[in-house]
């Protein structure tokens, strides 16, 4: 039996099952089992009525979790998928409200990489994939961060490399008008803006998607940004404890990339504090700036 026949073999039995995508590693289970997912909840320490993103093998399965798929959805879909993005639509009939936090809502997505895709092509149907990580920590990009994290709550970790991307996806609410970015990703309001020909709008209100809550994304130390690296070792100098800095540079990609990796790092390292130089606010600058934010916010 190969470790896809293993996963699909766990997944079928209701257990657990990391596997990677571009983005980071998720938490699979069996999307249609409502024990599996509870499995999920209690291994990440997650509250029960934070929503999960449903994985699936193709773009032609959107229609079949969803409730009247918008024309949005359809053409976003399209343009990115496979990829790092994320379709909030309506619900269909038998989407379980373990997935989706009692909404009326689901979170969908298809992802690039070839072990999920072929996990989810041999399963067969939706597989629930939060990142493979204790609730409010930081997210795995490999599967030794799933081993460190997670330990034996899983029964097979699909190793498939360091994840590509390296921040999660890119979430948009296909139910408004126009759509709204509930998480920035790799894909960017620009891209969608060219897509669809309106700029989406940003969100308000209460969280209703991963990711949303003030406090994310967070290492054991405490993170301080700052604007440049004079500001960085300025800052240093006043604080006390074990401090490291981190500046990663302006190639936006290698920041999003690495970003995951350096945070776990501090911790292996025992910081008290890490500085961070902000990326620039663009693109997917946005996107890394939206998580050091969250892991700088005052803990929960």
């Amino acid at each position: 039996m190969t470790d896809l026949d293993s996963a699909v073999a766990a997944l079928q039995a209701g257990l657990l099952v990391a596997f990677p995508t571009e983005t980071v590693y998720g938490l699979g289970a069996d999307a249609c089992n409502d024990e599996a997912i509870a499995r999920v909840f209690a291994a990440k320490g997650r509250p029960t009525n934070h929503p999960v993103i449903v994985h699936l093998a193709s773009v032609e399965q959107l229609a079949v979790w969803s409730r009247d798929l918008p024309d949005v959805a359809v053409n976003l879909a399209h343009a990115f998928s496979p990829g790092p993005i994320t379709f909030l639509v309506h619900k269909a009939k038998h989407v379980s409200s373990a997935v989706t936090g009692g909404r009326d809502t689901v979170g969908l997505r298809i992802p690039n990489h070839p072990v999920a895709l072929a996990l989810l092509a041999q399963f067969g149907d939706g597989v629930v994939g939060p990142s493979a990580n204790r609730f409010g920590h930081v997210s795995p990009t490999s599967a030794a961060d799933v081993l460190a994290d997670l330990g034996d709550r899983v029964e097979v970790i699909l190793d498939g490399g360091p994840c590509d991307v390296g921040i999660e996806s890119t979430i948009v609410d296909c139910t408004t008008d126009p759509v709204t970015i509930l998480r920035r990703g790799a894909v960017t309001p620009e891209m969608i803006e060219v897509v669809l020909g309106m700029m989406p709008l940003d969100p308000t209100g209460p969280s209703r998607a991963p990711g949303m809550l003030a406090s994310h994304y967070a290492p054991r130390c405490a993170i301080v940004l700052v604007a440049d690296i004079t500001e960085a070792h300025a800052v240093k100098s006043t604080i006390d404890g074990r401090v490291g800095i981190l500046d990663p540079g302006p190639d936006l990609a290698v920041y999003a990339h690495g970003l995951y990796g350096w945070l776990r790092d501090a911790d292996r390292r025992n910081l008290d504090t890490l500085i961070v130089v902000r990326p620039a606010n663009v693109g997917l600058g946005s996107a890394i700036l939206e998580r050091l934010t969250k892991a700088a916010a005052p803990r929960r």
